[in-house]
């Protein structure tokens, strides 16, 4: 590999690159999936979101695309019962874990162990350290206060998956309070509440697998 691409992949961590080998003629490009939209771009974004280096046809040649994402993280909003489970689940699902609350009383390390907590605003916390599109939101506190700075920070960034909990009338005043920001509806669309797939969860521990199941249908799909 040329010393210039290492260089791009340490200098820009953050970001999702892949590198293209030509399999025939050792020809090597390196690839912002995102933003490439050749035959070879599309190629190595399809191999982006599904996280798998493989070979691919484009141009008429056999690449080899290795990807090169960064973690994926979890952003909890609210140290409620649901992100107890949920925190752990996503964690087994190899993601970093950060659960905000301003509620110190609620975001111990005894009922979150090894979870990274932040007792910030949403709004301070995201301001240092925007969600990037390996970031997932997931907003819990059931207190507009806490509760709508981050659904505003998710929707100002390329976060791959917003969810909120609360029933579809919760739901609804919130979407409207959010219009009233200046939100509008193709926006407010990203937006997935109340969170989660509709299996019929009961539990927190259900309906923690429930929200990570949509996550990752969101993130693969």
């Amino acid at each position: 590999m040329k010393r210039s691409v290492l260089e791009t992949l340490a200098r820009d961590g953050a970001r999702a690159w892949v590198r293209a080998l030509d399999c025939g003629n050792g020809e090597e490009r390196l690839i912002d999936p995102f933003t490439d939209d050749t035959p070879l771009g599309l190629a190595a974004r399809r191999a982006a979101i599904a996280d798998i280096s493989a070979e691919a046809e484009a141009e008429g040649r056999t690449w080899f695309l290795e990807v090169h994402n960064p973690p994926l993280e979890l952003a909890v909003i609210g140290a409620v019962h649901i992100a107890q489970p949920l925190a752990a689940m996503a964690r087994l699902a190899n993601y970093r874990v950060h659960v905000i609350d301003p509620r110190t009383a609620f975001a111990t390390e005894a009922r979150f162990p090894g979870v990274t907590l932040h007792s910030d605003w949403p709004d301070e916390f995201f301001a240092a350290r925007p969600p990037s599109s390996r970031t997932a939101l997931v907003v819990l506190a059931h207190d507009p206060k806490i509760d709508d700075p981050a659904l505003e920070a998710g929707l100002h960034s390329p976060a791959f998956y917003i969810g909120a909990l609360g029933s579809k009338r919760t739901h609804a005043t919130r979407l409207e309070r959010l219009a009233a920001r200046g939100f509008g509806p193709d926006l407010l669309a990203r937006i997935r509440g109340p969170a989660g797939l509709p299996i019929g969860a009961r539990s927190p521990a259900e309906i923690a697998l429930s929200i990570l199941a949509q996550m990752t249908q969101t993130l693969r799909g």
